[in-house]
Order: structure tokens, then sequence, then C-alpha cells
């Protein structure tokens, strides 16, 4: 009888633990810049969250290396390459034409700002559009404002870029580029240490953050800041739709509830703060910083106001239909974020 009663019991805690381990989901995650960079700080902090709201039922696994460069990320999620992972909308811009709303110049200057304006402007309006077909969105955002980086000389005005080559990244900021004139030089931000040592180029568009975040500090000297961001750049964070469906649906709802703007706020938020901290970093490392004046931005402007227009008839061409009025509802959310 006592060994009857010892093995039912030692068959019941086997089916409890094997119930527990099937109940417990691992995420795998992936990361394309290091560990010390913003996005990939907030992704982990999101995690952490994750496994702390579910008393650990669902937790990630991030992955040592990324699973492949980041304009290749959000189709190594789709087909289940990696569970989670985050990237830019601008490296395959065919695919994400509406998320260009968030990329134009003279956004604002506020990464949170920005971020959590975006992921409303995306759930009301842009979400039912289906342009991440095949995976579930768990908040946009975007980078702090773009600003002029380079080795030479003080940029004050348009006419200071010429001659010089910039390196900028995908979608928007490239367009950017052409339309104020300048030499403009396609590379991931990843290779830019490389460019910059090499003298293949002599400066960046890029965040204050990027300055620090990929160790160019030492090989540039001068910094304009353009109110309200040269440009922006779009990103979303993302999750297999597989892997989505293996949550129960009691741990669905709580991610819900730490996803959307909570994910928006969290990633401006990293990066706001490490775009001030690289500021400081950069006044340490002799980078000289000015502001653009009120004539540099109104060329700027009128150099680029083209873009706006482009992207609400492309909007308008794509089924929104009131892609202007979104566009001004967008510029008022960040207004009343600043």
């Amino acid at each position: 009888m006592k060994r009857k009663l010892l093995a039912t019991g030692v068959l019941a805690a086997g089916l409890a633990l094997g119930q527990g381990v099937q109940a417990q989901v691992i995420l795998t995650a992936s990361s394309w810049v290091a560990p010390a960079h913003p996005l990939s700080r907030a992704q982990a902090a999101w995690c952490e969250d994750v496994a702390g709201a579910t008393e650990g039922r669902v937790r990630c696994e991030i992955l040592p290396a990324a699973v492949a460069p980041a304009p290749r990320t959000f189709d190594a999620v789709r087909d289940g390459l990696v569970d989670i992972a985050f990237s830019i909308h601008g490296h395959t811009p065919e695919h994400y034409r509406l998320t260009r709303i968030a990329e134009l110049p003279l956004l604002g200057d506020s990464a949170l700002a920005t971020s959590v304006a975006y992921q409303r402007i995306h759930d009301r309006y842009l979400s039912g559009f289906d342009e991440h077909r095949g995976l579930k969105v768990l908040g946009v955002f975007t980078h702090g404002p773009g600003m002029i980086f380079n080795m030479r000389r003080p940029v004050s005005r348009i006419a200071d870029l010429d001659g010089l080559r910039m390196r900028v990244g995908g979608g928007m900021v490239a367009e950017v580029a052409r339309a104020i004139g300048v030499d403009a030089r396609l590379a991931p931000a990843p290779q830019a240490h490389e460019l910059l040592a090499s003298g293949a180029i002599d400066g960046v568009f890029m965040p204050a953050e990027s300055v620090r975040g990929f160790g160019l500090g030492q090989l540039l000297r001068h910094r304009t800041a353009v109110p309200g961001g040269l440009y922006n750049t779009s990103f979303a964070f993302v999750m297999n739709r597989n892997a989505w469906l293996r949550i129960p649906g009691r741990d669905r709802e709580i991610i819900e509830g730490l996803s959307g703007e909570a994910v928006a706020a969290r990633f401006g938020r990293h990066w706001e703060a490490d775009d001030r901290r690289s500021i400081a970093l950069q006044q340490v490392e002799g980078i000289r910083g000015i502001t653009a004046d009120a004539a540099f931005v109104a060329r700027i402007r009128s150099r680029t106001a083209g873009l706006e227009g482009a992207w609400i008839a492309l909007a308008e061409r794509d089924g929104l239909h009131n892609a202007r009025q979104v566009l001004e509802e967008f510029r008022k959310e960040i207004a009343g974020l600043q």
C-alpha cells in the first residue's frame, strides 16, 4: 500500500511538473545593436516586466547575437527565426508606407513625446491597414530628433553642407538629404564608425544618442541641432504571430497591458535619456554644438515641404483618405506631450 501511495505521489508530482513546464512560454529575442544600446536595454526591460507580471509563465531568452541584420529583422520574426525583435521601417520602405508619417522633418524635439504620439496615431488610423502582416505589433516608436554631425566644419546654413559626404540611413532621411542637396551615402548605422575612420564619409545624420552608441565621439567635431529634428526614424517592436498564439489567453492580456503606448513610452524614454547623456559626453570629447537658427530651419522646411505632400498623396492612394488631417493631429499630439 505504501509503495502504491508513493508511486502515485511521484506520478502526480511528475505530472504537475510536466504541466508547469508546458505552461511556461519562452520567447527568443534578438537585437542587432550592442547590449548597452537603448534599444537593447528597452527590449530587455520589457522582457523583465513580462516575466514578472506573468509570474514567470512567459519569459524571454535574449540571443547572444542577432539572427539577422536590421533590414531583414522583420522577415526573421515573420519567418519564425526569432520570436521578438525591433527594427526600422525605412530599411524596407516598399513594405511600410504609412509609417513614413513618423519620419517627416521637423516633428518634435523629444523621443518620448514623438513615440507616444506616434503610437496613438498608429492605433487610431494606421494599424487597420495591416502593413505588418504576419507580425504581432507590440508597439511603434521613434528615436530622438535627427542632427547633423561632421568632422570638417560648423554647419549653420545649407550651403555649409556642400562637398560633405554624409552617411544616412534608409527611409525618409535619404529623401531629406536629397531635398536639401546633400551628397548622401546610404549605410547601416553600425558601419558609421568604419566609414568615418577610413575617410569614406565626412559626417553623419543621426540622433544625439548614436554618437555615443556607435563610438563616434573621437571621429566628429561639429554638431548642428535642428529644432524639431532634421528627420526621424520609425521603428516597430514586434512578435511572431505563432509565438503570440502560444501564449495562454490570460497572459496575452497581461502582455497587452505592457505593450502599445507602454512600449512606445519605454523605448522613447530610454532613447531620450541616452540623447541627453550623449550630448554631455560630446562636450567632454570636444564636439562643438550649435543650433540651427530660424533662417536655416525655414530653408529646410522650404526644401522638404514636398515630402509632406508626397506622404499625404501616397497615404490617400493607399486608402487613408483623411491623411492631411491625420498628419495635423500627429503634430498636435507631439506638441501636447513635449
